[in-house]
């Protein structure tokens, strides 16, 4: 029997006010007030200079390599360049498993392939690399790389079946999210087309907890190898993938009718931040959808919710999905084709809602982990179907634990349209509430999936038109952040990219605005087994920057290793430049009599 529509909005009042967790409903920090002042950085000090950064300078650049490795990385980053090799690979690492045997497989791998991008098979034999990498200033960002090894039908299968509702599966149902927010068979297997992040297929509560288990086990190892690193999850590991969908589409639709209803009173075209409702007018447009009397609405739009400006922003309006308001049972939006309202809760069974309530709790199980290990957490970005969830849910973690530092980071994804709104909208929730704002900025990973699942299914396209337009977000995004950190000494930003001129202008940036390396506020990350030209003369200059370091046994891991390798292929400039750096050393090193250096 399904619940009444009110019980979704009762689970993000859940999600809002109570414990993610089982633990006691005790904060872990001690409050920051609503509305609290963003905390200034204290008056400036003597402080050591900041010294250059040289990312053509291959003698500081690869200090911590020995030659061998500088070979390795010179061999597998120029086999990734093959196309031909590159199209054949699948193929040609099970010819070669045959023909070698495992043991003698498990060999080869680790002198390549495993040994370049993968720090070893678990959290003993990782801790050489990590502390190595330390010593020369770099970080690490933990990440588990193991994935189930699925056919495409079998991760197919999993996906129609775990992202509908237990009604839509046995035909009692019929769904009311929009396409976007649907499963759809075309692009059952989340795998195809993306080459930077894992895919985890969440099949039952059991694995989920399997899965938070695994993260819990990272959250350790991070906090045993270093005092200041990083673990990655994946909220699709921790609960059923039909809650993301169902509560994104829930939250597309809310934000789109503010912004339907700004259009309404003339304020289409502006920034999100900077869209302002006039709540009269607002109030008006209501009573005429027909979604609720003026009586009733009185209640929705109190000084004591929205305070004396006699206007709305989205921020506000977000809010009002909250069981405290009346608003619960006229969760209804017009759609905007055929003009009629529709409600935007679906039904759930009983067994459907403990399971969004258990990955509630999930989260907070590892939220409460990191930050008892001392290690951040960061949560990746996703798929545009299931992020607006997970920025959400994401937010209220950070809601809880951000309180006297950033401890959870969540990522933004430039490739995508709304990403400045995205930005800027949280870093204003941050300020009003009085929580440490941390994000990590990144390019994007699923483009070309999220393209052909937008033409196929048929809506907008997310993503920027070109890789120039999305850098011009990201600089947007970026620079925007840089400047809360100028007046905000408690919110911190990860540029994760492997673009020189990106870096560059983050340097540039930091230093027009004040922002000095030692107050840890701007890190900086790249892959294990990319860009260390990029990452060592920033850790040896003294800024904060971190390598993203899967490990795991190899043949768990050859999944992740197959879209490292064809990540290679995709980013040929940087990589590059990247050989004709490591052939230089390699020649300087020769020419010098160094070719047996050792790492000091």
């Amino acid at each position: 029997m399904g619940l009444p529509r009110a019980s979704w909005v009762q689970l993000y009042a859940l999600c809002r006010r109570a414990p993610l967790s089982t633990a006691p409903a005790a904060r872990e920090q001690p409050a920051a007030g609503p509305g609290a002042e963003p905390v200034c950085r204290p008056a400036e000090t003597a402080r050591p200079p900041v010294p250059a950064v040289d990312f053509g300078n291959t003698q500081e650049a690869y200090r911590s390599r020995r030659s061998w490795e500088l070979a390795r990385s010179l061999l597998v980053l120029s086999l990734c360049a093959s196309p031909a090799l590159l199209a054949r690979h699948e193929q040609l690492l099970r010819l070669a498993r045959k023909l070698l045997g495992q043991r003698l497989f498990n060999t080869l791998m680790k002198m390549t392939f495993y040994g370049q991008f993968v720090a070893g098979e678990d959290q003993e034999s990782i801790r050489p690399l990590i502390q190595r990498n330390k010593a020369f200033g770099v970080g690490s960002i933990l990440d588990y790389g193991v994935e189930e090894d699925l056919t495409p039908e079998e991760a197919e299968r999993t996906e129609m079946e775990f992202c509908s509702s237990a009604l839509e599966r046995d035909g009692r149902g019929v769904s009311k999210r929009e396409n976007q927010f649907q499963a759809h068979r075309a692009s059952g297997d989340r795998r195809d087309g993306v080459t930077r992040a894992r895919t985890y297929f969440c099949a039952s509560e059991a694995k989920c907890d399997s899965h938070m288990e695994t993260f819990l086990r990272c959250i350790e190892a991070s906090g045993g190898a270093s005092e200041d690193g990083f673990s990655a999850i994946k909220l699709t590991a921790l609960g059923r993938p039909q809650f993301l969908l169902q509560f994104s589409d829930v939250l597309t639709k809310w934000r789109r009718f503010f912004h339907h209803v700004a259009a309404e009173q003339g304020k289409a075209g502006l920034a999100a931040v900077d869209t302002k409702l006039e709540v009269a007018a607002l109030q008006e447009s209501v009573v005429k959808m027909g979604i609720a009397s003026r009586a009733e609405i009185e209640d929705w739009f109190t000084a004591e919710t929205l305070g004396e400006s006699g206007t709305l922003d989205l921020l506000d309006w977000c809010s009002l999905i909250d069981s405290r308001t009346e608003l619960s049972r006229h969760l209804v939006v017009p759609n905007m084709q055929t003009g009629r309202l529709e409600p935007v809760l679906s039904q759930f069974t009983e067994e459907e809602e403990r399971q969004m309530t258990r990955m509630l709790q999930r989260m907070g199980v590892l939220a409460k982990k990191a930050s008892q290990a001392g290690v951040r957490l960061m949560v990746d970005a996703e798929q545009t179907y299931f992020q607006p969830a997970i920025s959400r849910l994401t937010l209220e973690t950070q809601r809880r634990f951000n309180v006297e530092r950033p401890l959870v980071f969540n990522t933004f994804q430039c490739y995508l349209r709304d990403a400045y709104d995205n930005v800027t909208l949280d870093v204003e929730l941050a300020r009003r509430e009085g929580w440490c704002f941390g994000a990590k900025l990144v390019r994007g990973a699923y483009m070309a999936q999220e393209r052909a699942r937008a033409l196929e299914v048929g809506y907008e396209d997310p993503i920027n038109p070109t890789y120039e337009a999305t850098s011009a977000v990201y600089h947007r995004c970026l620079d925007y952040v840089l400047e809360e950190l100028k007046h905000n000494a408690r919110a911190a930003v990860m540029v994760a990219s492997h673009n020189e001129g990106t870096v560059r202008f983050t340097l540039r940036r930091m230093e027009e605005l004040g922002l000095h390396p030692a107050d840890r506020q701007v890190y900086f990350g790249q892959l294990l087994g990319m860009c260390d030209q990029i990452s060592f003369p920033l850790g040896q200059a003294g800024f904060p920057v971190y390598k993203y370091v899967p490990y795991g046994p190899v043949m768990e891991v050859l999944p992740y290793l197959s879209r490292r390798a064809l990540e290679n292929s995709g980013v040929m400039k940087g990589a590059q430049r990247e050989r004709q750096l490591l052939w230089q050393e390699l020649k300087r090193r020769l020419c010098t009599g160094s070719l047996f250096h050792q790492p000091a």
